[in-house]
């Protein structure tokens, strides 16, 4: 029979007596005693592909894996994040209480045929996702078992998801989707994300991004034959070139990045299309908002001067440019309290370890429990990384145990916690 914990109120009181709690030292060692197992979980996701809308094969190993360990309710949702309860001590299956969530992303960066071939040597790991998120996914597969083999009873439900969708154009809809789910995400209380590595920081401000496709599509034809014909790449450049110039304020932080372009067939012929991908990042929504407007003024106005350009021409039958702007990522900004008591009780946790956290702006899976204002933060799962988003990816699991300790004392603070609210 497992123990139930009973802490007191203040953040690092509660740290204090939870860390000497019976169960907890079980659950500690566990970790200690288990970095074999943890590392040959990761070498075995890491060989798995999981390209963002991809993550199909890795999301049925996660639910293997959280079915063995002994979640409950362990399922793949529609979109194919897998989900498992650790249930509070004496309330049935059916409990509408709190819940706490711990999440991990399963997807990568990498295209799905990107040679993996994982090697391990002795506590160092080297492939593509090895640390993002091959570490964040292990570190949440560790807490569960530790949870499990030390019998800990919890006072309130923590909902373990290893989840897809947080890379690049993925957009965070794995997350998303968690939120979604009205009668669920009514419930949560808090939400600890783990990605990548580390044990020394934290994210509690969350970079809002927005993401756009412009397409500027005309008739084409012969570069002389045809000539006069208005040109889709000629009018996306001049758009471009005025968007460009666009002010970007140093507070809030705000960056515009032309990220692709592409169109055309051959040298000699007039384009029937040309297309780009535009990234907006700020701290602030407003600036967001601002930066949408601006491309699109920038992009009617070069496809209208294009047009009136070739009509003035009187040249019959060469027809006009026409154009779409498709918004193709939208990550919320937002931030953490600083009187959040999650924020506190990652402090009390950093005192009792002998750590201290440095705050970070980052775009995470937190952005979406941020921007509607449940306490959340995106940390590392302890050990160290280095060439994240390249074929020389690696992870050294030296002080992974530290960083596991963290990331269990503050979940299980922050599962009492939430059984007050």
């Amino acid at each position: 029979m497992g123990m139930r914990l009973h802490l007191p109120n203040s953040p690092f009181a509660r740290v204090t007596a939870l860390a000497g709690q019976r169960p907890v030292h079980a659950a500690f060692a566990w970790l200690h005693g288990n970095p074999k197992s943890i590392m040959d979980w990761q070498a075995e996701l890491v060989a798995i592909p999981a390209p963002p809308f991809g993550e199909a094969a890795r999301s049925a190993w996660m639910a293997s894996r959280f079915s063995e360990t002994g979640l409950s309710r362990v399922h793949t949702d529609e979109i194919g994040n897998v989900l498992g309860f650790l249930p509070a001590a004496n309330l049935s299956p059916e409990s509408t209480g709190p819940i706490v969530v711990l999440s991990a992303h399963l997807d990568t960066v990498f295209p799905a045929e990107t040679p993996l071939n994982p090697v391990v040597n002795a506590d160092r790991l080297e492939a593509p996702g090895a640390c993002d998120n091959g570490a964040g996914v292990v570190g949440l597969l560790a807490i569960a078992n530790a949870l499990v083999e030390s019998q800990v009873e919890l006072p309130a439900s923590l909902l373990f998801v290893g989840n897809v969708g947080e890379e690049g154009e993925g957009d965070l809809r794995g997350v998303r989707h968690l939120y979604s789910q009205t009668a669920l995400a009514g419930r949560i209380a808090a939400h600890i994300v783990l990605d990548g590595a580390g044990a020394d920081s934290a994210v509690t401000q969350a970079l809002g991004s927005k993401r756009y496709q412009v397409v500027i599509a005309g008739p084409g034809g012969h570069s002389f034959t045809d000539a006069g014909t208005p040109n889709p790449i000629a009018a996306l450049a001049s758009a471009l070139a005025v968007l460009s110039q666009t002010t970007l304020p140093d507070d809030p932080r705000t960056t515009l990045n032309l990220g692709t372009i592409l169109g055309g067939t051959s040298v000699n012929s007039i384009p029937e299309s040309a297309q780009a991908s535009i990234d907006f990042r700020s701290t602030g929504p407003d600036q967001l908002l601002r930066l949408e407007v601006a491309l699109h003024r920038a992009v009617e106005d070069a496809v209208e001067h294009a047009n009136a350009a070739s009509k003035a021409r009187n040249i019959p039958g060469k027809g006009s440019l026409s154009f779409s702007i498709q918004r193709i990522g939208d990550r919320p900004a937002a931030q953490l309290p600083a009187d959040s008591m999650l924020l506190e009780t990652l402090r009390g946790v950093d005192r009792h370890l002998g750590l201290r956290t440095d705050l970070r702006l980052g775009s995470t899976d937190a952005n979406i429990p941020l921007s509607l204002r449940v306490p959340a933060l995106s940390m590392g799962a302890g050990g160290e990384g280095g060439g994240a988003h390249t074929k020389s990816e690696w992870y050294s699991a030296k002080d992974r145990e530290v960083g596991l300790k963290r990331v269990l004392l503050l979940t299980l603070a922050m599962t009492e916690w939430a059984a007050d609210q």
